[in-house]
């Protein structure tokens, strides 16, 4: 296993890493679903299994559209899949969705006193999320950790898209750090390939998602079934 006693700080995932998948995108996926199918719900039930969520399980595959698409891609699968609707507006609805969402978002532990805790060991924090930039900002306000965040990215922000490096290396430039300082956690493959092509020193898996122990064993250093795991790992730097 890979030393933590270099990282300087952690960027995280939003959806399956902050908040509980299945509590709080299970509703919003048949919702989109829906949306994407104009009422349909025979069609809506053939997108959601196209867009790899089990429409009487609500189980979602990892690494699917629906697990690590960001809205523009989930748009485009939803209309590949057969959702008579125009990309740019289903894209803009979604978006609205997502934002609305995060109203309804089930946290997986107490995050302000979660985020309170690493900002006071000394460790700069950011979130990178396939979402946009709004709902996280939404989110990280109404669970009150949006004061300790040094950096945010959504898909929109102008970063790149996961799996790609860019949203890591904003976070650096954000932060003044460099990539093999930078620890990244996330819920699914995407989120790990980011750190990876990124040179992250990190890559750190969580079970809140709808990655499996199995599934992100290969790309990931740790695993933890919550990012509460994180606090055992890393040292204090508040005095380094």
């Amino acid at each position: 296993m890979k030393s933590a006693a270099d990282i300087a700080a952690v960027l995280f995932d939003k959806d399956g890493t902050l908040i509980g998948y299945d509590a709080s995108w299970g509703p919003v996926n048949r919702e989109l679903a829906a949306i994407a199918a104009e009422g349909d719900a025979e069609l809506a039930d053939r997108l959601l299994l196209a867009c790899g969520m089990d429409p009487v399980t609500g189980h979602v595959k990892p690494d699917s559209l629906l697990a690590a698409g960001n809205t523009a891609e989930i748009a485009a699968g939803l209309i590949a899949a057969g959702s008579p609707c125009a990309l740019q507006p289903l894209t803009e609805r979604l978006d609205r969705l997502f934002t609305e969402a995060a109203g309804k978002s089930v946290a997986v532990t107490d995050l302000q006193a979660f985020f309170g805790r690493l900002k006071d060991r000394g460790y700069k924090l950011g979130v990178a999320s396939s979402d946009n930039e709004a709902s996280i900002r939404e989110l990280a306000k109404r669970f009150g950790f949006d004061v300790y965040l040094d950096f945010v990215a959504g898909y929109d922000s102008g970063h790149g898209v996961k799996p790609q490096p860019g949203m890591v290396l904003g976070f650096c430039e954000a932060t003044g750090l460099k990539p093999e300082q930078v620890a990244v956690v996330g819920d699914n493959n995407h989120d790990l390939h980011m750190g990876r092509n990124a040179g992250a020193g990190l890559r750190i898996g969580v079970l809140t998602g709808t990655g499996s122990r199995d599934s992100l064993a290969a790309d990931g250093d740790y695993c933890f079934d919550d990012i509460t795991g994180l606090e055992a790992l890393l040292p204090n730097r508040a005095f380094v």
